[in-house]
């Protein structure tokens, strides 16, 4: 296990790629434009849950036959902006986006009680329950996907369907996938990355280009950035995200030492309704299409899809693409079981 990054280290982090930053990269701009993208929610709420309130916001209507979709951001730490693109979808299903406690929009107590993965979990059950919802579609990307991943392995009624997009399946596996990848980058990219790790490390804007480099490569490959949704984050409060990132996860991407340093969710994998579970991440993303169709393979009757052109922002990257993914997706298992 990596060092945590000392004070004048790297400061970018995942959770900002997925979360803060990533509604800045819907490319090509005309594709971001094109998609009809619900920036003001149709209904929204405050959501009890263990350790405080969940901001939850909806569009689309949720009594329609079709199941709705809840999805799950990543981080730990991110919040529901990345995910905007999804509203798209709201004219065929509700869609349902909701910032976790301690990020986004939600109650931040900073607590460390509730950064437990079982208590993240829950929190679907409470959202579902404030909504009426019977039966939905779920999923999550990133450590969104690690949460549809225990919450599929749970076998509740209500699901129609799971997604798992490029997901922390176990530390182990993310860890492995992360020191091959920068094996892959220019050398002097490498050495700067292994320096940031020691202590002293060099100057934090020289850790941060390197890391960059990293995340330009396999985090999110768009630049081109939509005004539309910069100005919906620019009007949202500001956030605890970081504290519960460098808590759960580490001080960078390179560093898993906070809670989920241990994380092994693989034992999982056996207990997922294969048949109505799809596996999928980016050409080029940090979770690879090599172990997460493996993952897919120990889960019987699973579907893997890979998103060409896309690194592990999928909905930044390819937002046509993985929307069209998703909607055929859950399309095909709108009937109840």
């Amino acid at each position: 296990m990596s060092h945590p990054a000392p004070p004048g280290g790297r400061r970018l982090d995942r959770r900002a790629c997925l979360g803060g930053l990533a509604f800045g990269a819907l490319a090509p701009r005309a594709v971001a434009q094109s998609l009809p993208i619900r920036l003001e929610p149709d209904k929204e709420l405050m959501v009890p849950v263990e350790g405080g309130r969940i901001y939850v916001r909806v569009n689309g209507d949720l009594t329609s036959r079709r199941p709705p979709l809840i999805y799950m951001h990543g981080g730990p730490g991110g919040n529901h902006i990345g995910l905007l693109p999804l509203t798209a979808l709201a004219d065929d299903r509700a869609v349902i986006l909701y910032d976790q406690l301690d990020s986004g929009r939600s109650d931040a107590p900073e607590d460390p009680a509730n950064w437990r993965v079982p208590r993240f979990v829950d929190e679907l059950d409470r959202i579902r329950e404030a909504l009426g919802v019977e039966r939905w579609h779920v999923g999550g990307g990133s450590w969104g996907g690690t949460l549809a991943l225990e919450y599929g392995a749970r076998r509740p009624r209500a699901l129609q369907s799971l997604i798992v997009q490029s997901p922390l399946v176990s530390t182990r596996s993310w860890m492995a996938d992360a020191a091959r990848l920068r094996r892959q980058l220019p050398a002097e990219t490498r050495d700067t990355l292994t320096a940031c790790d020691a202590a002293p490390p060099p100057d934090a804007t020289v850790c941060d280009a390197a890391t960059k480099a990293y995340y330009d490569a396999y985090v999110r490959r768009s630049t081109v950035r939509s005004p539309l949704l910069a100005d919906y984050a620019g009007r949202q409060p500001r956030q605890a995200g970081r504290v519960v990132y460098e808590q759960m996860w580490g001080k960078s991407e390179f560093s898993a030492s906070g809670v989920l340093a241990d994380y092994n969710g693989e034992p999982l994998l056996k207990k997922l309704n294969g048949p109505r579970t799809l596996f999928v991440c980016g050409e080029y993303d940090e979770a690879t299409p090599a172990t997460v169709a493996g993952f897919a393979r120990r889960v019987p009757g699973s579907t893997f899809r890979e998103v060409k052109g896309s690194a592990h922002a999928i909905l930044a990257d390819r937002p046509a693409a993985f929307l069209e993914l998703i909607s055929t997706w859950c399309s095909r298992f709108d009937r109840s079981v």
